[in-house]
């Protein structure tokens, strides 16, 4: 499941965009000023951030140059009203991995976050084998007993995150938060739901335990 940060201070855009981009599949939140931009950064591991550059409170170039020399991996995309040739070589100095100018077109815009979500990290996420079980993230591929499962994205990302963390329990609240994002209401049953699809696709034997008052497991504690 791709995390983005969108961080745009005008209220419609940036709920615009982040609608949007939760249509395409992806876990979404906002910050609208620098502060609460950094706030989130230092919390969340995000895969991509939308950030304009122009920011209140602390400036987007500041933004991107602690994403950078944080180590982090997230991709930036650096959004301006500014469209000049230097504005472009500025921001791309500083470390933002792609450049565009306002007023865009959002199709482009996600496609723009779509190809910086599948440039390969430093550290590429390994393929998690248990039992006869085997996701590769990378390939978003997911066979049980080498037959390919037709996975949602959130139930592959679930998938993947329970075999991540197979033999430990994972509470509710810590999908909620690892593979939704912060305008999911904390009170839905929408992790239940999901496990619930997952576990009618990955067929018998059962793979995924609920651990009463705790979470879900996969594999032995």
């Amino acid at each position: 499941m791709t995390r983005l940060l969108v961080v745009e201070d005008h209220p419609v855009m940036s709920e615009a965009i982040a609608a949007g981009l939760r249509r395409e599949g992806m876990a979404v939140d906002v910050a609208r000023d620098g502060h609460a931009a950094l706030e989130h950064l230092t919390v969340t591991r995000y895969d991509v951030v939308v950030l304009d550059r122009d920011l209140p409170g602390v400036h987007g170039d500041e933004i991107c140059r602690r994403i950078v020399a944080g180590g982090s991996g997230s991709r930036v995309l650096m959004l301006t009203a500014s469209g000049t040739v230097q504005d472009r070589v500025e921001g791309l100095d500083l470390g933002a991995d792609d450049y565009l100018s306002k007023p865009f077109n959002f199709a482009e815009l996600a496609a723009r976050v779509r190809a910086l979500n599948r440039r390969p990290a430093v550290v590429l996420a390994p393929v998690l084998d248990n039992g006869d079980l085997h996701v590769d993230p990378n390939r978003r591929v997911a066979l049980r007993a080498g037959r390919r499962l037709d996975l949602g994205p959130k139930e592959f990302a679930v998938l993947a995150y329970l075999l991540a963390n197979a033999g430990r329990v994972v509470p509710a609240e810590e999908l909620l938060d690892r593979i939704w994002d912060e305008a999911t209401d904390p009170f839905t049953t929408t992790v239940k739901t999901t496990i619930g699809r997952l576990r009618a696709k990955l067929g018998e034997p059962p793979a995924v335990h609920t651990v009463r008052e705790a979470g879900y497991r996969i594999g032995e504690p």
